[in-house]
């Protein structure tokens, strides 16, 4: 039976309790085979609430790299795969065994700090993963804490989340990047999430060249953690703020910045992407220009 070993890459800032929550929450890994192991590899951007200390007291074994607060998450799940590959220090078992050379991982995991894994997920990833095959990626769909799925693949050009089957892994075009499961071969056709984003639109340009390259996507069949914050606030969706302010919102690095979002149009809307390009936008102040004159 050949090893597993499971690289898990998380990012940080300023989110000591959802930090430490969630590493607690991975190591409650039910049902995971006994010739598997896992090494975590966490990048902190700046945190000043103590969290790369309190990680490296209560969770020795993590491999934690602090770079600056001006990183995005994007720039910083990017600098974790590096290490994960690197071999250098760091990255062992959240239990104390063994995780092997990091060089020799066998699956990458993203994680969201904000994600609480059920015990029994990553058997769930694992086991979705033997049914859809060595070169497919396998997204975690993640609860709200009013039991909604907020988090998960997605499909089509508006998106719709996927929701878990229940028997057989869903396909699915591309996925949120919460928790995603990443096998050897998928990495080797996609690579890395693309430095030009800084967010999101990392995480669905990424599943969307995946599929280009032969490695589709499936939503496990259940769902394999909470995440008890919820969605994204509503920013430039924020009822009440001018078209000024919705507007900066909009175009700032949490949301749509102009020319990242124009390079995944280009990449996954043409021959459509010059409307889609400011279709956001327009929407976004006649939106904010209606909401003021309804008030």
């Amino acid at each position: 039976m050949h090893s597993i070993h499971l690289a898990v890459l998380m990012t940080s800032h300023n989110r000591r309790a959802r930090t430490l929550s969630a590493l607690s929450a991975l190591e409650a890994r039910r049902g995971l085979p006994a010739h598997a192991t896992l090494g975590v590899h966490l990048v902190d951007t700046g945190s000043i609430d103590g969290t790369p200390e309190a990680v490296r007291l209560l969770h020795p074994s993590v491999e934690v790299m602090s770079v600056g607060a001006d990183v995005p998450r994007n720039r910083a799940m990017r600098i974790a795969s590096r290490n994960s590959r690197s071999g250098g220090g760091g990255g062992g078992s959240l239990s104390g065994t063994p995780g092997g050379p990091s060089h020799r991982w066998t699956h990458q995991l993203w994680l969201d700090d904000g994600v609480e894994l059920f015990p029994d997920a990553l058997a769930v990833l694992l086991g979705a993963a033997d049914v859809v095959g060595p070169e497919a990626v396998v997204v975690g769909a993640v609860r709200g804490a009013d039991g909604t799925t907020v988090y998960s693949g997605r499909r089509g050009r508006s998106l719709t989340l996927v929701e878990p089957g229940g028997h057989d892994p869903e396909p699915c075009d591309t996925y949120d990047g919460r928790v995603v499961l990443l096998p050897r071969a998928a990495h080797d056709l996609v690579g890395d999430p693309d430095k030009v984003f800084s967010h999101r639109m990392g995480d669905y340009d990424h599943g969307f060249r995946a599929r280009r390259a032969g490695a589709p996507a499936f939503v496990a069949p259940r769902p394999v953690g909470v995440c008890a914050q919820g969605p994204d606030v509503p920013g430039s969706r924020e009822p009440g703020i001018g078209v000024r302010e919705a507007l900066r919102r909009v175009t700032s690095a949490g949301e749509l910045p102009p020319r990242q979002w124009w390079v995944y149009c280009l990449r996954h809307t043409w021959p459509w992407a010059p409307f889609l390009m400011v279709s956001p936008y327009a929407r976004t102040a006649a939106r904010a220009t209606l909401g003021r004159w309804r008030a």
